[in-house]
């Protein structure tokens, strides 16, 4: 059985058309509340996870590079050490 109560009709098409301009509104608000973190966020010098990463990755082969350059001093340090130091030279015509 079909109601031909116009005044019924005419709320519910009021309804649905509040209901979808509310989600629409709704989406609207949490696009720009997005975009305003966003800015925000940018603006406080966070880093990027793949930034962050590359930046770790020189560090570690910096510190593998300095503890190699240690050893090769300490050898060379005892190199110089183990050999018997030459007396100075005398200059000619002293």
């Amino acid at each position: 059985m079909q109601s031909d109560n116009r005044l019924f009709d005419d709320f519910v098409k009021f309804v649905n058309g509040a209901a979808g301009t509310m989600a629409g509104m709704a989406r609207e608000g949490a696009d720009g509340a997005r975009e305003r973190a966003k800015e925000w966020l940018g603006g406080l010098d966070f880093v990027a996870r793949d930034e962050f990463e590359a930046v770790k990755a020189m560090a570690a082969a910096a510190r593998d590079e300095n503890e190699e350059l240690k050893s090769r001093i300490a050898a060379l340090e005892a190199q110089m050490a183990a050999k018997p130091k030459a007396a100075p030279r005398k200059a000619a015509g002293n």
